[in-house]
């Protein structure tokens, strides 16, 4: 069965990116997180990703060499008119503006019997209140940001209920993996 996972790496204090939007720190070395076996077995399961629109730009148009060699889709409000580079037989570029409920639809149709990944803080705390995320996973970086970009931004008075499911330490984060309980959805 496919699982909807958000995966997003934070600063302890929770962000995802500093106050000038710098998310740089929280991947101090690349090959490292790379071997990482969380990151390699994400790999493995995820059968598409869904980006928001700024992780999308973050690559600045040139995919080459992306971790996920899978379907990607886009959710954003203004496709740009032209795709990226690095498409290939395996790893295609679809944008979508019908919204979160929309992207998963089409992830989880691309997918098949693998899972969907979400990265990008907006469109995941979009696809958790909706009810689309089935596991949270998250990669947690010895750095104090003080201020930026949260990953759960708003926290809102409805609950989202957790369990979880395992713990795994590194020298570069500590990884966190949580399955959705259920319960009420709403602000984030």
């Amino acid at each position: 069965m496919t699982r909807v996972t958000m995966g997003m790496r934070t600063s302890l204090d929770g962000f995802v990116a500093d106050a000038s939007g710098d998310s740089s720190p929280l991947y101090p070395d690349l090959d490292r997180i790379a071997e990482n076996a969380v990151v390699k077995e994400a790999i493995e399961r995820t059968g598409a990703v869904i980006l928001g629109r700024n992780s999308y730009d973050m690559a600045d148009e040139d995919l080459t060499g992306y971790e996920f060699q899978v379907p990607i889709f886009v959710l954003t409000h203004h496709p740009p008119n032209r795709g990226p580079k690095g498409e290939n037989e395996s790893l295609s570029v679809t944008f979508v503006s019908e919204g979160v409920e929309r992207a998963v639809e089409l992830a989880k149709a691309a997918a098949g019997d693998l899972d969907v990944t979400i990265i990008g803080a907006d469109v995941a705390r979009q696809a958790l209140r909706a009810g689309l995320v089935d596991d949270v996973q998250v990669g947690i970086v010895p750095v104090l940001f003080g201020r930026g970009k949260r990953l759960f931004e708003d926290g809102g008075t409805d609950r989202i209920e957790l369990e979880r499911v395992r713990v795994i330490e590194t020298d570069v984060d500590t990884d966190i993996r949580f399955r959705v309980r259920g319960g009420q959805r709403g602000p984030l």
